[in-house]
């Protein structure tokens, strides 16, 4: 009886995790269907932003409704201490993880300002941990894009993984 009940517990817990996990899949793949297709035709006419302030490119995000959740700021180098590229992303930690444990394609843009990226605007990603607001639009929005790059818009599961 004791070996019955624990059998039906065993298959009800893994029909749980199943249909769990099945749901996360299904979640992501909607965010990824509904992102990568905008970011895809932002990448097409990517060059009309080049030399432009961020304002301009930000209120074309605004207008394709991309709303940028977190941030991140890198060198142009890996070891380089002073930050020129500005790194967005579209969905919370949760959709990230589950992308990067799946092996997903994670949709996000890359862009390379023209001058370094202030101390102020760090302070700000630092207090907001690194969730955008609009204290960051404006801190922002005068600095001139030389590049943009267009990550994880190849298809979800595609292992094509070059930006465009």
């Amino acid at each position: 009886m004791k070996t019955m009940f624990f059998k039906t517990i065993l298959i009800i817990s893994l029909f749980i995790i199943k249909n769990y996990s099945a749901q996360n899949v299904n979640d992501y793949i909607a965010f990824y269907n509904v992102t990568a297709p905008k970011l895809n035709s932002i990448a097409i006419n990517k060059a009309q932003y080049y030399n432009q302030n961020f304002s301009n490119f930000y209120s074309d995000l605004v207008n394709k409704n991309l709303l940028i959740t977190t941030i991140g700021v890198h060198g142009k180098t890996d070891t380089s201490p002073q930050n020129y590229i500005l790194h967005l992303n579209f969905s919370d930690d949760n959709i990230w993880s589950f992308a990067s444990d799946n092996k997903f394609q994670y949709p996000s843009i890359w862009i390379t300002f023209e001058n370094e990226i202030s101390n102020q605007v760090n302070v700000a990603i630092k207090q907001n941990y690194g969730e955008w607001n609009n204290t960051l639009t404006q801190l922002f929005s005068n600095m001139k894009i030389v590049n943009i790059e267009i990550a994880g818009a190849n298809g979800y599961n595609s292992t094509d993984w070059t930006s465009k």
